[in-house]
């Protein structure tokens, strides 16, 4: 694999970087407005797969840098931390939509958390077949969730205010 994604090792140092640090801020952000967040049934959960699925990335990354890891395996790796973070993604849509839908629409709510998992899947599906191209799919996964993850932030500390 070393050959395979060698173009990748700057790409994947930068995304665990920023994205353990972004997953750390917004840990530490919602903890401004934790009364007002945990008093939403919504919140909690979007807040756990968001985090998920960004968590996911660093991981992705990580697993990436390790040298002579077969494609399949990395492939394999990606897509277990897929489904746990399609999980936390499932319980969070869920809980969207029982949530009063004059909101707007739980399908838009559950776009942004959806989006990157689908990425990391096909990726890892590619990357066990043994398509080194597949790690595009995972890389637009990992800027999904960075991009979910802000949204996040400015629903847990400006939207709950409103």
């Amino acid at each position: 694999m070393d050959t395979m994604l060698e173009g990748w090792t700057e790409f994947n140092l930068a995304i665990a970087g920023a994205g353990a640090a972004l997953a750390g801020l917004i840990i530490v952000a919602m903890s401004v407005n934790i009364r007002e967040i945990l008093q939403t049934a919504t919140i909690p959960a979007r807040a756990a797969a968001f985090i998920g699925a960004l968590l996911l990335g660093v991981t992705a990354s990580c697993l990436a840098l390790i040298p002579r890891q077969p494609l399949w395996a990395l492939g394999v790796e990606i897509l277990v931390g897929t489904v746990v973070a399609a999980w936390l993604e499932f319980a969070a849509a869920r809980t969207i939509v029982r949530e009063d839908r004059a909101n707007g629409s739980p399908l838009l709510k559950n776009a942004a958390g959806i989006a990157p998992l689908v990425a990391f899947a096909a990726g890892s599906v590619l990357l066990i077949i043994g398509e080194a191209d597949g790690y595009y799919g995972v890389a637009i996964g990992s800027i999904l969730a960075i991009l979910s993850a802000v949204l996040l932030s400015w629903i847990a500390l400006v939207e709950i205010l409103r």
